[in-house]
């Protein structure tokens, strides 16, 4: 009985870790990839290694921009929060469009993160500051560092899920990026 139920609980565990790395893989295969302006913030902390914590401008998302139902006071932190992004005109880059803290159907060239309220001392009384997950890139050690301009490719699921595809550093991909400039 005992060697069932310890064989039963290894399977339990192995089917979640299994079907957690399907998710996310299955997200970065099949969603929707989008360019993000960025800038790094913090690149190194001591308890967890090398990464670069990522700052957005979509995260600063203007009061104006809430329709459904308008914003008319503060909203709680750790609100759940959609945010339609579209490509900004001939820049490659997405911004934001439009916002709710209920889900809606985006128009043909926009697509929802979905992302949560928070606070941020950066942030200005007339934008509510919203991350969406994807604010910490891990990095090899001793490569937290960058120096030049910062991109993002994101894989965005249907249900407004944001994952990191790619960061690039002055457009080359992170990892050649640093490793050239050790040179």
């Amino acid at each position: 009985m005992k060697l069932k139920l310890l064989i039963l609980v290894l399977a339990l565990q192995s089917a979640w870790i299994l079907g957690t790395a399907f998710t996310q893989e299955r997200a970065l295969n099949v969603g929707q990839l989008i360019r993000l302006e960025t800038q790094p913030v913090d690149p190194r902390d001591p308890l967890r290694g090398d990464f670069v914590r990522l700052n957005y401008p979509i995260s600063d998302v203007p009061r104006e921009r809430f329709f459904s139902p308008p914003l008319t006071g503060e909203l709680p932190y750790v609100t759940k929060v959609f945010v339609a992004l579209a490509p900004a005109g001939t820049n490659e880059f997405y911004q934001v469009a439009r916002a709710s803290t209920a889900w809606f159907t985006p128009a043909a060239n926009e697509v929802v993160l979905r992302g949560k309220t928070t606070q941020n001392w950066r942030s200005r009384t007339s934008s509510i500051y919203v991350e969406y997950g994807i604010e910490q890139y891990f990095v090899a050690e001793g490569t937290g560092n960058p120096r030049g301009k910062l991109t993002v490719q994101a894989a965005v699921s249907k249900s407004g899920r944001a994952n990191l595809k790619e960061v690039f550093v002055d457009g080359k991909p992170y990892a050649e990026a640093m490793k050239n400039a050790g040179r």
